[in-house]
């Protein structure tokens, strides 16, 4: 027995041993201090059996120790004196091992010095008890980078001799790695530190790109993009961990702001090579230019931007001469060149509206550069995957902003003058053949637009007036698509199998729910695409009819003259139809048609505006529907929203604290549902994040999920609808069925790293 517990004593010291090094490798290929901080600092702390862990490095100049900690996917920065006023300070001080077995006793302190004090302030922010602390000097060649200091030790009493010992092999490792970064952090000799850092070049390879530009009378990045084939995104963070300034990179999606660049000649931004490319939400103005240590330009920049909050970015000298001929409509960038030339047009002619007299009459909606501005507006949105247009005039003497809705999210894309905006509105009233006279009212109509790669979209208008006079255009793009296979929705395989089962049943009621721009139009077409064979006859009736499939038979509703969908249905009753698909049920007698329908032998897809499975049923039985006929009918309920995709080409992996995994187990419902699907936090659970990249415009998502809630209505499920049952009653049932909840079903796939926890609460908690 005493042989047996001898060996595992050894085994247990030898896997120790294993993850000590591979701990040590992990440090030693760290890439900047920010990764040590925030990556590693959680794989030190799970090694060392502590409840927390804060690493220090030292910045001698200012006497002063820092620490870095991620915050709401924001990189926070702690600073300490080097005094005797905290144990971390006095450690860094002393140059001295620090195991206190209680913070809070004076005593035990006053014992390693007279002067020593633990601050307790954190404490009384967070609740939290510090009890143990071991604080370790972080040296280098005698000299101090950095301090470690554990907390609270996870089992016993005090940190043992050796918990020291442990502590102390990863001192010596973060000395050489802090000592290395700060180095690095201090030579500062060239733009291409990091590029030497990450054994990209060598330094010969660095001097022979220098000459070599040099003698052609280029930059040398573009030398080392070319020659050297150095990635764009790695030169980049080499410029932006010199300069200390974000990188951008030249991208058509990027627009730079028309307000901006308005009092700005081109000719002056091509000759010092810099732009105002955007105005952040906290009101400074990006600017762009290839050197910001050139204090000559900048202190220029500064007397331009006179009145503007500037924040310096650093880019490449060929991508900001990309932007400069993008904004002078030069370089076939295409469309998006020419909205400068509208825009300068707009300029001219408001300019000479202003110098003739305020009756004077207005600019025409047939004037040449509106109807320019009309169509651009209509292609760059279509280009940047928009889903909608809004133009949003504020009256003759402020500018009308432009916004475009990508991804679920209102970016504003252009402002033009306000003198513009009633002709802008009216150019697109008469493109939607619309009323230009009225504008008391709201109207509603569509337009066909041909893209300049020969396809068609539609789009459907709304204008709205609003205060003082002015009309606001929404303008939904429809473009004609073909329907997305249903095993590409992205659904679970339990919910994929039930949807499949109930689109094979001869007859009954499936609806799809969620709210507007939900994608509930594109699931049903999934779905009817699923089961659109020769045997099966089916009709649709839809406002607008959005996608088109060939064998369906594809009704357009005419609400204005009196053709609704309780008529269309009824129309549809004797047309010999296997399946209806009816675009939204709006009103009592809508759904009642359609549970006729389904009971007389026939599959009826629909859509509701609810926000879960359940309550659509209840919401149901509320219109007064016989409960024993919606029972008998119903054969599924998919609640559905959309979420954002983590960018594919950004996406990274993480390590989560506990804080936001608790936060996560919250959400999907405690620990007993995590449980149910092997949900469990250790040091291998990972959760994915965008960093932000130019293929997702720097926002680190790019493109759109579902999130889905599927009901069955098996027999148990019926019998409580029958009997009119409470919601409690039936998210229990269904839950015992296997229904993952909106909430549930985003996690999983945020776990999977299509999207993030983040997004899913956005669309799916209320």
């Amino acid at each position: 027995m005493a042989v047996q517990d001898s060996v595992l004593v050894l085994q247990e010291r030898l896997a120790n041993e294993q993850k000590l090094v591979q701990l040590i490798d992990r440090i030693h290929s760290a890439k900047t201090l920010d990764t040590i901080f925030i990556e590693i600092q959680g794989e030190i702390l799970a090694f060392l059996a502590a409840d927390r862990l804060t690493l220090y490095a030292a910045d001698m100049e200012k006497k002063e120790l820092y620490s870095k900690f991620l915050a709401l996917d924001t990189v926070r920065e702690i600073r300490l004196p080097v005094n005797e006023s905290s144990v971390a300070g006095f450690v860094a001080t002393s140059r001295q091992t620090v195991n206190i077995a209680d913070a809070y006793d004076t005593g035990e302190l006053t014992k390693i010095n007279a002067k020593l004090r633990f601050d307790s302030s954190w404490d009384k922010k967070t609740g939290y008890r510090t009890t143990q602390i071991l604080g370790m000097p972080i040296l280098h060649e005698n000299r101090v980078v950095g301090v470690m200091q554990l907390l609270n030790k996870k089992k016993g009493g005090r940190f043992t001799k050796d918990d020291e010992l442990n502590v102390a092999r990863i001192a010596k490792t973060l000395g050489v790695a802090f000592h290395n970064q700060q180095q690095l952090g201090q030579r500062r000799g060239t733009k291409f530190d990091y590029l030497l850092a990450q054994g990209l070049m060598s330094q010969d390879d660095i001097n022979t790109a220098i000459a070599a530009a040099r003698h052609k009378n280029t930059d040398v990045e573009a030398i080392l993009m070319d020659q050297y084939k150095i990635p764009k995104g790695e030169l980049g963070a080499s410029l932006s961990q010199f300069y200390r300034v974000p990188f951008i990179e030249f991208s058509e999606r990027v627009i730079p702001s028309p307000e901006l660049l308005r009092d700005l000649k081109l000719e002056f931004l091509k000759r010092n090579l810099w732009l105002p490319l955007k105005r952040e939400h906290d009101g400074s103005t990006v600017v762009l230019i290839d050197n910001p240590q050139d204090i000559q330009r900048v202190d220029s920049i500064h007397q331009v931007m006179r009145g503007h909050k500037v924040q310096l970015a650093v880019g490449l000298k060929h991508d900001i001469q990309q932007f400069l001929a993008a904004v002078g409509g030069e370089g076939g960038s295409g469309p998006r060149g020419s909205m400068s030339d509208i825009l300068s047009d707009l300029g001219n002619e408001a300019a000479a509206e202003k110098e003739m007299d305020a009756g004077g009459s207005e600019v025409d909606e047939n004037d040449s550069a509106v109807i320019r501005l009309a169509n651009q507006v209509i292609v760059d949105a279509f280009k940047a995957r928009a889903s909608d247009i809004h133009i949003e005039p504020y009256g003759s003497q402020k500018d009308t902003m432009i916004r475009l809705r990508v991804d679920g999210a209102c970016n504003e894309y252009q402002r033009v003058p306000g003198a513009f905006r009633r002709a802008l509105v009216a150019r697109i009233k008469i493109m939607a053949m619309l009323d230009i006279a009225e504008r008391r009212k709201p109207q509603d109509g569509k337009i066909k637009f041909k893209v300049p790669d020969g396809r068609e979209i539609e789009l459907r208008v709304a204008t709205v007036p609003t205060q003082g006079g002015n009309e606001d255009v929404v303008m939904r793009i429809l473009s004609a698509s073909e329907p997305i296979p249903i095993d590409k929705l992205g659904m679970l395989d339990r919910n994929l199998r039930e949807m499949k089962a109930a689109a094979e049943k001869p007859y009954g009621l499936i609806l799809c729910v969620g709210p507007t721009g939900s994608g509930k139009t594109t699931t049903l077409h999934s779905v009817l695409g699923y089961i659109n064979k020769p045997e099966r006859k089916i009709w649709t009736a839809e406002d607008p009819v959005e996608i088109t499939q060939y064998g369906l038979r594809q009704v357009q509703v005419q609400p204005k003259i009196g053709f609704t969908f309780a008529q269309a249905m009824r129309a549809f009753l004797r047309a010999d139809p296997d399946v209806i698909m009816v675009g939204e049920m709006r009103d009592e007698e809508t759904a009642e048609t359609g549970i006729e329908a389904s009971l007389t032998g026939h599959l009826v897809l629909s859509t509701l505006h609810t926000n879960s499975a359940v309550e659509t049923v209840i919401r149901l039985l509320d219109m007064g529907l016989d409960p024993f006929n919606f029972s008998d009918a119903l054969l599924a309920v998919l609640a559905q929203r959309l979420v954002k995709r983590i960018c594919t080409e950004c996406k990274e992996e993480y390590h989560p604290d506990e804080d936001e995994y608790a936060e996560l187990e919250h959400a999907f419902g405690g620990k007993e549902e995590t449980a149910k699907f092997g949900i469990d936090y250790n040091d291998d659970f990972v959760l994915f994040r965008g960093k932000g990249c130019g293929n997702c415009n720097n926002s680190g998502y790019r493109g759109r999920a579902g999130i889905h809630e599927l009901l069955v209505a098996n027999d148990g499920m019926k019998r409580l609808i029958a009997n009119k049952a409470r919601v409690v009653e039936m998210v229990t049932t269904a839950k015992a069925d296997g229904m993952t909840t909106l909430v549930q079903d985003g996690i999983l796939k945020a776990l999977d790293g299509l999207t993030d926890v983040k997004q899913v609460k956005a669309v799916a908690i209320k």
